[in-house]
């Protein structure tokens, strides 16, 4: 027989008692969706900056097709979105046209174009991001870094993708003038590594489709897609964005990233 030596000890089995008879308060949908988001986030802290050579392939819905060939400069910031350049080289049309991005956790992300035709810097309206770049089915604001403070979140089931085990979740756009009302985001529960977004129109209907393949590890940390691709459910229009070559930490600096760069950007 256990015997019970003293009213502290009674106190305590009585708590304990008390504890685990408390049901254990579940985590909510949105609590799990930021978790998510911010697991993600913290998966890609601290590549530095890095350059690819890379073609956009834009096809009509009857399958005729526009390729072009681009350079793409990136630079992480610690307190802020990513910067980035990128340099169209081919054909002759698009040749010298640059577009820069500031992207930012809250305020509105900075977006210049540059047109050489018209050798002026144009800047991109909050209100214009929604529309296509460069007539791709990505948007302007598509081109923005990941952030977690961009979104509102909510967990909304298990499935799997490609064969493995993956989260889906909600993503709310918190920034003003988006063209869509929601995001559906597959990320792999191993790497969370995003392989699949649904976005969905200021009606609520299913706009577009992206796709991630072949996916490559750098610096033994950092997965990247090397192709993306973008189908617009509405109109059967599609653009693929495939990377050739990728470096990492290659010494550009913030000064490679301003008004300045993007006129002599060649």
């Amino acid at each position: 027989m256990i015997r019970i030596h003293s009213i502290r000890q009674i106190n305590g089995l009585i708590l304990t008692a008390l504890l685990l008879a408390l049901p254990v308060q579940a985590q909510s949908p949105e609590q799990k969706g930021l978790e998510i988001a911010k697991e993600r986030k913290a998966r890609d802290r601290g590549w530095g900056d890095s350059q690819a050579e890379a073609s956009m392939i834009l096809r009509t819905a009857s399958g005729q097709q526009i390729e072009r060939k681009m350079r793409m400069l990136s630079l992480e910031m610690q307190d802020d979105g990513d910067k980035g350049l990128t340099i169209f080289d081919q054909p002759a049309d698009v040749k010298g046209t640059a577009f820069l991005n500031y992207s930012h956790a809250i305020e509105p992300d900075d977006q210049w174009m540059y047109l050489p035709a018209l050798k002026r810097v144009k800047r991109i309206s909050s209100r214009n991001k929604s529309g296509p770049f460069m007539g791709s089915e990505f948007a302007f604001e598509d081109l923005s870094s990941f952030e977690v403070e961009k979104y509102s979140y909510k967990f909304l089931r298990d499935d799997k993708i490609n064969g493995l085990d993956s989260f889906v979740v909600e993503q709310t756009p918190a920034y003003e003038h988006s063209g869509y009302t929601k995001m559906i985001v597959w990320i792999d529960k191993e790497h969370y590594r995003a392989h699949k977004i649904e976005y969905y129109d200021r009606k609520g209907s299913l706009l577009k489709t992206l796709t991630m393949h072949d996916f490559e590890l750098y610096l033994d940390k950092y997965w990247r897609p090397m192709k993306l691709s973008m189908v617009n459910n509405q109109n059967r229009k599609s653009t693929d964005l495939i990377t050739h070559e990728l470096k990492f930490r290659t010494g550009l600096e913030e000064n490679d990233f301003n008004q300045a760069t993007l006129r002599r950007a060649r």
